[in-house]
């Protein structure tokens, strides 16, 4: 039970890493994407998709990066 709660902690911390740093990429780059890449507020569009996959990436990133540690 305690291991699940520590691999459940790791993912949690994962996940919430891999969106801060998605989210600082993305809206950083935000003024030089094409304007369709662009998320707009409260909408569902191809610019929130991109912002997605960005966090995406990072998520994937972290993990290789922790199969690496020694």
């Amino acid at each position: 039970m305690v291991d699940s709660r520590a691999a459940l902690k790791r993912r949690l911390l994962r996940s919430l890493l891999a969106v801060l740093l998605g989210n600082l990429v993305y809206y950083s780059l935000w003024h030089w994407l094409p304007p369709a890449a662009r998320h707009e507020p409260f909408q569902l569009d191809v610019g929130l998709a991109v912002d997605a996959w960005v966090c995406l990436v990072f998520y994937g990133l972290l993990g290789h990066m922790r199969r690496f540690r020694p």
